[in-house]
């Protein structure tokens, strides 16, 4: 019989999050070992619940949820969307300019199917959240990575980015709050890289799923707001991390800027949003409710929460261990600690974070998982309490110091 094999285009796609190191974590599990998940940003596991007032609204719901809803996305939830930008100063948004996905995970996808021929060049940030890159290739786009700079707080270098334009490029992802790094870019960083691609006429991709994890000073500026009428900007986010509901799957694309430039792509894009029918719809009556009540994540955010504690825990833990460094986050669910390649010399950071899980069953992601450059820093989740992530992180110093002495 002919061998059955996966298609080329999954040739050079990766999600090392998910990836073969879980995969080895599930295999100790099997043998009955107890592996503490630090790999995946879901607060589920971790003790977080969804707000009772969500959880009763869609249950209050699951009557009228049962058909297909428009492939947009149901009303009530498209017009709290709508009306969430516009009390951010975004007045022009309306209810048509909205579509609902399962997760922005989904909407990343049929966004780049609409919009990417092959060879068409997306900049995205080095290190990033790994779909984009995969998202990006699997849709017959060459992702070109743009780099971050950790001595400046993670911010994008904007040079970097005007080096990397060519003929080719046709947009640019900005992730902010980013993952994996917690880097809150500032006012000036924002419309800094809104400017750039207005000048190179490029569409903005903002992936701000982590808009309200935010901590301490941080403000979160959306890229929309400086993109104005001559910028089309496409703004992603959703209910999964500030209201604790990953497995709703309830995001959100709000499409703004010059539409009537934009014609042929909303078709396109509504054309794939047709073709799968529509987002679960039990899950989008959560939205109106979520965005619209109050907002509990501020209880987790501040000094004293959860969120907060946690992190800035594990970045004082982190920068404890010698020969580690991390850079503060000021948002979102995680720290990407730097290992000194002078004190660690790594050559394979996918090998080390396996024999990281083998000796301490701890399970973490590579840097170049998130294509970093270098493999000299891995990704830490913040989620665990504070118990907790203090011996996950001291078990991870354990390993450290018989690598150093091993050296």
């Amino acid at each position: 019989m002919r061998r059955i094999r996966q298609s080329q285009k999954l040739q050079h796609v990766r999600y090392d999050v998910r990836g073969p190191i879980l995969v080895e974590a599930q295999r100790l599990e099997a043998e009955g070992h107890r592996i503490l998940k630090l790999n995946i940003g879901n607060p589920a596991p971790f003790g977080f619940e969804a707000p009772d007032a969500i959880v009763a609204d869609v249950v209050h719901h699951l009557p009228e949820a049962q058909g297909y809803s428009d492939s947009q996305g149901i009303y009530p939830a498209r017009t709290a969307v709508a009306h969430y930008y516009q009390e951010r100063g975004l007045r022009d948004v309306t209810v048509d300019d909205v579509f609902i996905g399962n997760g922005v995970s989904e909407l990343i996808s049929m966004v780049l199917q609409a919009f990417v021929d092959d060879g068409n060049e997306i900049l995205v940030p080095a290190p990033d959240y790994p779909l984009w890159t995969g998202a990006v290739t699997l849709s017959g786009g060459t992702p070109v990575h743009y780099r971050c700079d950790e001595s400046n707080g993670w911010d994008p270098d904007l040079a970097d980015i005007e080096s990397k334009i060519t003929e080719h490029t046709h947009a640019i992802v900005i992730i902010n709050p980013n993952n994996p790094t917690g880097a809150v870019y500032s006012a000036d960083t924002v419309r800094g890289l809104v400017d750039i691609a207005r000048r190179h006429d490029l569409v903005v991709m903002a992936d701000e799923i982590y808009e309200k994890v935010l901590y301490d000073d941080a403000v979160h500026h959306h890229a929309a707001s400086y993109a104005g009428d001559d910028v089309l900007c496409l703004t992603f986010s959703g209910l999964s991390k500030a209201y604790r509901v990953c497995g709703y799957r309830a995001g959100w694309v709000m499409i703004s800027g010059p539409l009537e430039l934009a014609t042929d792509f909303l078709e396109g894009l509504t054309l794939i949003a047709n073709m799968r029918m529509c987002a679960n719809v039990p899950a989008q009556h959560a939205i109106q409710t979520a965005l619209g009540g109050y907002q509990s994540i501020h209880d987790l955010i501040v000094p004293g929460g959860r969120f907060h504690e946690q992190t800035m825990l594990a970045d004082r833990l982190l920068n404890e261990i010698p020969g580690v460094t991390s850079v503060r986050p000021r948002g979102a669910l995680y720290c990407f600690p730097r290992l000194d390649p002078q004190v660690y010399p790594i050559d394979d950071d996918e090998s080390f974070v396996l024999d990281l899980l083998r000796a301490k069953r701890i399970l973490v992601t590579h840097g170049t998982g998130f294509n970093w450059f270098d493999p000299d820093h891995f990704r830490l989740v913040t989620l665990p309490d504070v118990d907790v992530l203090a011996e996950a992180i001291g078990r991870i110093a354990d390993f450290l110091a018989t690598r150093r002495a091993g050296a």
